[in-house]
């Protein structure tokens, strides 16, 4: 099976595995925001607690995020539809799209997250075309709102189905 076959595979696979989605923010060597779309997120460790994602080696702010010292994972809540779209769309002043404001951190925190998780960067990894970043959580926050949840390129509330016990 050819390489191309593989990887159109790997997409239908990994495009029909619901996730939640998340906003990853920083800043740049200037001090200006950064931020993107990301739903490759996972936990990794309780001791100490660390988080992994990565990011695209073509990604526009890659520099932001490889070189930064700290980085904001924002896990959307699911009114947060267009902000995700928003932060995935190119030649976009994604920041200009939300409320949002520097934190102790002085990390850019958007406003309406289900979760904020404040991470100083851990470990970066070269994986294949992407980046693996690794963070250790420093600071959480959140909110009662109902998560985002991805599958299919489709954007959605958890169905309260999902929570009926038998």
């Amino acid at each position: 099976m050819s390489n191309e076959k593989y990887q159109t595979l790997f997409k239908e696979v990994m495009g029909n595995y619901p996730t939640g989605v998340t906003v990853v923010t920083t800043t740049d060597k200037d001090g200006n925001p950064a931020g993107l779309t990301v739903n490759s997120f996972a936990s990794v460790s309780l001791e100490p607690l660390l988080l992994l994602w990565s990011i695209d080696n073509k990604a526009t702010n890659l520099d932001s995020f490889i070189n930064g010292e700290k980085f904001a994972v924002h896990i959307l809540a699911s009114s947060q539809q267009d902000l995700c779209k928003n932060f995935s769309s190119k030649n976009v002043d994604r920041f200009s799209t939300c409320e949002w404001k520097l934190s102790d951190q002085n990390l850019p925190i958007i406003d309406g997250a289900f979760a904020v998780l404040q991470c100083k960067t851990f470990k970066t990894l070269e994986a294949g075309d992407h980046t693996i970043l690794i963070g250790e959580v420093i600071d959480i926050q959140i909110e009662k709102r109902e998560p985002m949840l991805y599958h299919r390129r489709h954007f959605a509330s958890i169905p309260p189905e999902f929570y009926v016990t038998n």
